[in-house]
Parts: C-alpha cells; structure tokens; sequence
C-alpha cells in the first residue's frame, strides 16, 4: 500500500488529506474537531446526539433520502463519535466519489435537526445508554475514565444520561453544532483511487454550498484542554454482576511526548491481542483465572488512558491483582534480553502489517492524525519510530508507568 498523502487547505480553513487504495473500494468523510470533551456543562451526551441527529434530515433531505442515497449503489454511510471528535463517513465504489461527498457535506453542514425526529430519535439514545450501563465489561472503561480525569471534560461519557437526552431540543443541536462544526475545524479526508485535482474540485464547488460562518469571539470560547490530577487509589461500585470486573491504570503521556512510543511498544507485551501476551499467559494459560485480560493505550492530544482490564470469579481476585502486579513488576525490574525484544518488535510488526489491511480503519486512523497534528505517520513511519526503542528505554518507561503508588484500580462487583 502506497502510504504518501496527498494534502491542500482551503481558504476557509478545511484541510484535505488524500491516500490512493490498492482497491476500488474507497472511503471518504468528514472528521471534525468536536467530541465529548468539548462539551460544556449540561449538555454532556450532545456530541453523540447530534451525530445520531444528523441522519434525520437536512435543508435537501428526509431521513429516508439520507440513509438511502449511498445504500442504492451498494455503498454504506456510518459515523461514530469519541471524546475528542466526531466523524461522517461512506464506503463506496470509486464511480460513486462526488454522490458520497456531496451527502457528507448535506449531513454535516446542512443539518436541520427536525424536532419531529428528535422526538422519535431520543428514546432510541436513552435505550442505547441503558444497555451500555447494563454491560459492566463496556461500562467499567468509561467509570474508569471519569475517576481518572476528574474535573475535566475527559471525564464525560459519550453517550450521556438519560435525563440529558431527553431533555435536548432542535436549538439545543444547532447551537452546539454552530460552534463546533467549522471548516478550520475540520479534515475532509479520502482513501481512494480517485484523481486528486478532481478531489479539490469536487469539495470547493461543495464548500460554496455552505452559508457564511461567524468567527469565534476568543473570549468566550472555552478551551476543553485544562490540568489533568492523577487519583491513584482503589475504588469499588457495588454492581451486582455475576462476575468482578477490574481495571487498573492511569493517565500516561501526551502526543508530544517521545515516550508514547515506547509506551505503545510496552503495552502491546503486556496484553496487546496476542494470545502470548504477558498478561493472558499468566492468568489464563497458566492459571485460569480469567477468559479475558487486556491492557490498553487510548491516545489523546494531550494525555492518554493507559489500563488492564479483566474479568474473574469475584474471589479471585485478590489472586488476579497479585498475578498482574508480578507481571508489572517484572518489566520495571530488569530489561527485556536482547531476543525476547527482538521477538516482541517482530510480533508488532507483523500487528501493524495485518492492521494496514483493514482499509477503513486505515482511513479513519489517516483522518484522526491529520485532523489533531495535521500530519500522518503511515506503516513505515511506526516502525521506524519502533526501531529507535532499546530494552532499557521500555524498562524506564514500566518504572514511570506502572508505579503502583501512581495506579488507580476500579473493582465492579
């Protein structure tokens, strides 16, 4: 796969960022600088619920229109948004480029958030919370996030309460969208054999369709970025389940610390996918504790969500905590040998290799760099990075990050 980007910025501030495909298959959309932490008080879950309401009718379409428009040429239209964006986007036959871009733009610029649809929308949202909040193996992350980043907007969940949803209006929509939704917050970005010139002309024909945009005044935008205070500590929620659920962890470095890299290399040891994880052979393989044990790395711009999480029989584990501490206090003690680095950086390798061939993962991963540092690194770049890493590196980073007095660890029970 060819991994150099084509990019071009607008005079209104929308970035475009290109990628070809080894296929016909091509993805486009709009990623937007605007997600659960850019919020303010009282309408968190708005994020999430315009990026359900945008479906629902626009200054050109029903809702029917919307969902059928890429739908009648094989095509798919999905969005999703996260704690610090929100993204529009289609799969598509390369033919079908200017239809996917033209509906992208409709949705996210010309939006009318019908209150009719709210109406009938809202209680699908309120169903969608309740089921997460009945799936203590999802709902723990986002627990876990909001102790963690207490006091900042990080902290929110995306999908919201149920009393904020339903008390959400038409105006309450436009007004979030018409301070965040604005082209120099904006990438439209594509993956996919289309000719670039004609990608520009496309998207600056559709930028003419968008009404004029008033500037922010600096002084009552409210930045969502403030301190982030580690609460190291061990919280328990009485939940009723079946089965404990633990997650143990802390907030790690920002997308300009040169350290995430490593950090990234070291958690993909501890409990990446590989079934020969650190963690899963331990409490699995050796030991049975659990059937499911992973550790994670969520990167923000200027933090990150570093945590292990499991699930056990609720008396082991005192037995699990111990086994993970073990494990932990292992790659702070000593540095890897020189093969069992080289065996690790080979596996990750082969990960990035395999992830590459997700196409739309790809796109929407190329989309969320360029949107949050204006550059993306493609497979080759990662790996470069990954080479510069040394076993002595990987074991300061473990004494800086698994510190057990710095470690927050949530118990579901």
């Amino acid at each position: 796969m060819g991994e150099e980007a084509k990019t071009y910025q607008f005079e209104n501030g929308l970035r475009l960022i290109q990628i070809p495909s080894p296929t016909n298959v091509a993805y486009c959309g709009i990623s937007i600088d605007a997600g659960t932490r850019d919020e303010e008080a009282g309408e968190e879950g708005m994020a999430h619920f315009c990026e359900h309401m945008m479906f629902k009718g626009t200054e050109n379409r029903k809702a029917w229109h919307i969902i059928n428009r890429m739908e009648a040429v094989g095509g798919d239209l999905n969005a999703y948004t996260n704690k610090e964006e929100t993204v529009m986007y289609a799969a598509f036959m390369k033919e079908h480029f200017q239809r996917a871009a033209e509906l992208i733009f409709d949705i996210v610029f010309h939006s009318t958030y019908p209150q009719h649809e709210i109406d009938k929308e809202r209680e699908v949202i309120v169903d969608e919370i309740e089921s997460y909040n009945d799936t203590p193996a999802d709902l723990i992350f986002d627990r876990f996030e909001d102790i963690i980043y207490e006091g900042n907007s990080l902290g929110h969940d995306i999908l919201g309460t149920a009393e904020n949803v339903r008390g959400f209006v038409s105006a309450d929509a436009l007004r979030f969208t018409r301070r965040l939704y604005r082209p120099e917050k904006m990438v439209f970005f594509l993956f996919g054999n289309v000719p670039f010139e004609q990608v520009k002309r496309v998207v600056g024909k559709l930028m003419k369709t968008i009404s004029p945009i008033e500037p922010i005044n600096p002084s009552s935008h409210i930045s969502s970025i403030s301190t982030i205070v580690s609460r190291p500590g061990i919280f328990t929620e009485e939940r009723g389940t079946h089965q404990a659920h633990v997650m143990i962890g802390r907030a790690a470095y920002g997308s300009k610390n040169d350290k995430r890299i490593a950090l990234y290399f070291l958690n993909n040891i501890l409990g990446g996918p590989g079934m020969n994880s650190r963690l899963n052979v331990a409490l699995r393989e050796q030991k049975g504790l659990v059937y499911t044990v992973e550790s994670t790395l969520t990167n923000y711009t200027d933090t990150s969500t570093w945590a292990i999480y499991f699930g056990c029989d609720a008396e082991d584990v005192q037995k699990c905590l111990k086994t993970v501490r073990k494990e932990l206090d292992k790659l702070m003690n000593e540095p890897l040998t020189e093969r069992s680095f080289q065996a690790a950086l080979k596996q990750l390798k082969g990960q990035i290799g395999v992830a590459c061939d997700n196409f739309e993962n790809y796109a929407l991963d190329m989309a969320k760099a360029y949107l949050h540092y204006n550059k993306f690194e493609g497979k080759k770049d990662t790996i470069e990075h990954l080479e510069k890493v040394t076993p002595q590196l990987l074991q300061e980073v473990a004494r800086e990050i698994f510190d057990e007095r710095n470690l927050t660890t949530l118990i579901f029970r």
